[in-house]
């Protein structure tokens, strides 16, 4: 069997409603040279059935079985059955233009040097309407996703090629930043090669309520955190504290691990990301947000104005008690 230019890699889970459409995406590609890998992450609806009827149909489909539940265990197990020098990832929900492996894929021929190709994308309802969002402009060359790496993950996920060589080369997807694995990926992965993205919108990225995105951004960030402190240690040839972790310490933990101020910064960058959210700040966010207030001697004016949400929420106790902390009066109740 020839060995094809690109991997397609797919993991998905419970989307009956949208795989489909989202594996005749793949195989209406311009680009032919490619195999299509898909994991069923153990969904309990008709997922699997469906992504073994589209197997039986073609021969370019391919499914691989994970050693374990979850989006990291599948997603590594991807990387490691493919065959293709470049790994295209492809999300279960969304939907490829006809021209996205074409143009990646001339792009990556034309830049020998890139070993990761982001594509814009576009947001779409969960009836696939496009979505009015604020525009906003990925970097596209090296320098200025490097740049602009601390804000955020510069590249979408979905949209990406990645060369199979500096996948294996930084060890794939890492179990300890679970909801904010691709951000870890590209932290590593900019330490071994350049990045780039084009403009072009080649992907419809589908945005519905109850997607992992949206209800694990506590989670998300803190892990978003913690990995830019661990890759400022790499970058500074320092060892990586969290090298080999299946799960994250608790924050009390991050300034033995990364030096003083590690705990104080990963609150900071949570806090940034939820400060208009009452229901995180008044659910998973509280611990941090208090921590904030109290271990941090924060006196932030935009606490006040959170304060003040909390109470509109219906969470009178949470709002008197920031409020308490914030006014350095009975530093216990906000425990």
């Amino acid at each position: 069997m020839s060995v094809p230019a690109i991997s397609v890699l797919t993991s998905v889970y419970n989307a009956e409603a949208f795989v489909g459409e989202a594996i005749e995406s793949v195989l209406a590609q311009d680009f032919a040279g490619f195999e299509f890998l898909i994991v069923d992450d153990r969904s309990t609806d008709a997922t699997a059935r469906i992504v073994a009827d589209h197997a039986a149909a073609d021969p370019r489909i391919r499914i691989v079985t994970a050693s374990a539940k979850g989006r990291v265990p599948a997603l590594n197990a991807l990387v490691a059955a493919a065959r293709a020098p470049w790994l295209a990832i492809v999300d279960g929900d969304d939907v490829q233009h006809s021209g996205r492996l074409a143009r990646q894929m001339d792009y990556l021929a034309r830049n020998p040097g890139c070993g990761v190709l982001g594509a814009e994308v576009r947001m779409v309802g969960i009836d696939g309407a496009p979505i009015e969002r604020p525009p906003f402009t990925r970097p596209l060359d090296d320098a200025g996703i490097r740049a602009n790496l601390e804000i955020g993950a510069q590249l979408s996920h979905n949209a990406c090629v990645i060369s199979r060589d500096a996948m294996c080369a930084v060890g794939g997807y890492r179990p300890a930043y679970r909801h904010a694995e691709d951000y870890d990926l590209w932290l590593r992965l900019s330490e071994v090669t350049t990045m780039a993205n084009l403009p072009d919108r080649l992907v419809d990225y589908r945005i519905y309520p109850d997607q992992v995105s949206s209800r694990h951004v506590v989670e998300q960030m803190r892990n978003t955190a913690i990995g830019w402190l661990a890759h400022r240690e790499r970058v500074a040839g320092r060892a990586d504290p969290t090298d080999g972790f299946d799960a994250m310490p608790p924050l009390s933990e991050l300034d033995t691990l990364f030096g003083p101020g590690a705990a104080a910064y990963v609150r900071r960058r949570v806090l940034d990301r939820v400060i208009y959210s009452p229901e995180a700040l008044g659910g998973d966010a509280w611990d941090i947000l208090i921590g904030h207030i109290h271990e941090d001697n924060s006196r932030d004016e935009r606490l006040w104005r959170t304060a003040a949400r909390l109470l509109r929420a219906g969470r009178p106790i949470k709002a008197g008690r920031v409020a308490a902390g914030l006014l350095g009066l009975n530093p216990g109740l906000a425990a």
